[in-house]
């Protein structure tokens, strides 16, 4: 899919989140006016403090960082993020980078680290790219809070008849770990896929590995 299909053809309240934290005022406003252009919305901060003092956007977002920041610098801005703001991805821009800079950049989970000057067709790029990660985290942190209730939702017993049939127990089995009748863990257990959603036993084991992980 080419980029442009990728996004939002004008600027609007639901568009993605690009966040740019850069000291110099004139790179700030070039990449305000990138950023609108190709239709997403810019958060535009002058330091690194400024930046961990908002409010984090709801929707998909990343975030394009300077190396070189007055106050706490992009590196150490990164690992000063560490898993509040894991799953906002980081393109970093620099007009002095090196390998051993880059290579921790990306160690600690940069998607780019660019070197001044690039185009900006480059810089796109990297943010439709860093976007659709955003959204890939969205999706399955919404997943995995849905599997979260579904299991809230479940009685004592019915998680025990989880834990059994996820570990391998057949019925039977079941009814002797717990001491109730088969008849009892076969009612249980079909409440518990129901309400679990699990049109299987595999579906069940894949939805304890996502609880377990």
């Amino acid at each position: 899919m080419p980029r442009s299909a990728q996004r939002p053809g004008r600027e609007d309240v639901t568009a993605p989140t690009v966040l740019v934290v850069d000291d110099d005022i004139s790179v700030r406003e070039s990449l305000d006016l990138l950023i609108r252009t190709a239709g997403w919305r810019p958060e535009t901060y002058d330091s690194a403090h400024a930046f961990l003092a908002r409010s984090p956007a709801p929707g998909p977002s990343c975030l394009v960082l300077d190396v070189s920041l007055p106050d706490l610098n992009g590196l150490d801005l990164q690992q000063r993020m560490g898993t509040d703001h894991a799953d906002l991805p980081i393109i970093f821009i620099t007009g002095h980078g090196d390998v051993p800079m880059s290579v921790q950049a990306m160690k600690a989970g940069a998607v780019e680290f660019l070197i001044k000057p690039f185009g900006d067709d480059v810089l796109l790029d990297a943010i439709a790219g860093a976007l659709d990660r955003s959204r890939a985290a969205l999706a399955s942190r919404a997943e995995l809070r849905n599997v979260q209730e579904r299991y809230a939702a479940l009685t004592r017993r019915e998680r025990e008849v989880m834990t059994l049939v996820v570990d391998g127990l057949l019925n039977k089995q079941i009814a002797g770990e717990l001491g109730i009748s088969e008849i009892t863990v076969k009612a249980h257990r079909g409440k518990m896929m129901r309400k679990m959603r699990a049109g299987s036993v595999a579906d069940l084991v894949k939805t304890a590995a996502r609880l377990g992980g």
